[in-house]
């Protein structure tokens, strides 16, 4: 299979191989606590679902967050020149892509036998959860938890025991990747409000009105 990519005046296909990384807008320009993560995102199930980890990065008005980030910013434009420069002498030294290469070339790991017990009790366990909250709100997931989401956490498990050299994914490498993949997609599945809250008509006609004189994240 393949993927097309129209962007910027190219236009190319790429063997499904290739890791997609994406980010999406919310259509409205910034994301509503009160609507679902597929509503703020806008994309279909079907294409969810294929993305390992969904991460929702909201941008938080905080006076101290914003000016670390401000900083930062500001110490990288004005240490341009010095950063180029050191990159130049040390493109032949380059460790970590010699190490990520090594890894790739050399270790394939795969699953434990407990490591295997472990991610197959999680996934009937998450996808019990997801169930449930099915049938309280009456509405299916935002992202559905599938066995894509399971080869997920596989694929997850297998690189976190890659980048030490191991070639078996222990049951530790297994409790990562579902942490991770709890802190990601999981939380964008689970997101939205609405869904927790069966509105009556008048609750609906008041929300349309409230929303047309308060902005989001007001």
């Amino acid at each position: 299979q393949t993927i097309s990519i129209a962007k910027a005046g190219i236009t190319t296909v790429l063997n499904s191989r290739t890791s997609v990384l994406a980010a999406a807008n919310p259509p409205s320009g910034r994301y509503d606590d009160l609507k679902t993560a597929q509503d703020n995102i806008d994309l279909q199930t079907t294409i969810l679902s294929r993305f390992d980890l969904i991460f929702i990065v909201k941008d938080i008005r905080m006076y101290s967050q914003d000016k670390i980030i401000a900083s930062h910013i500001i110490k990288v434009h004005a240490s341009a020149n010095a950063i180029s420069a050191d990159s130049r002498g040390s493109k032949e030294e380059n460790w970590l892509k010699r190490y990520i290469q090594y890894c790739r070339a050399e270790c394939h790991p795969r699953l434990s036998e407990t490591a295997s017990t472990l991610l197959q009790n999680s996934y009937v366990t998450i996808r019990q959860d997801m169930r449930q909250q099915a049938n309280d709100t009456g509405e299916a997931a935002a992202i559905p938890i599938t066995v894509r989401q399971l080869e997920a956490i596989v694929r997850l498990s297998e690189a976190l025991a890659k980048i030490k050299l191991s070639h078996v994914a222990t049951e530790e490498n297994v409790q990562e990747a579902i942490r991770l993949f709890t802190v990601s997609t999981m939380d964008a599945a689970r997101s939205g409000i609405n869904q927790q809250l069966n509105l009556t008509p008048e609750m609906a006609q008041a929300e349309t009105q409230i929303k047309r004189r308060v902005g989001i994240g007001n």
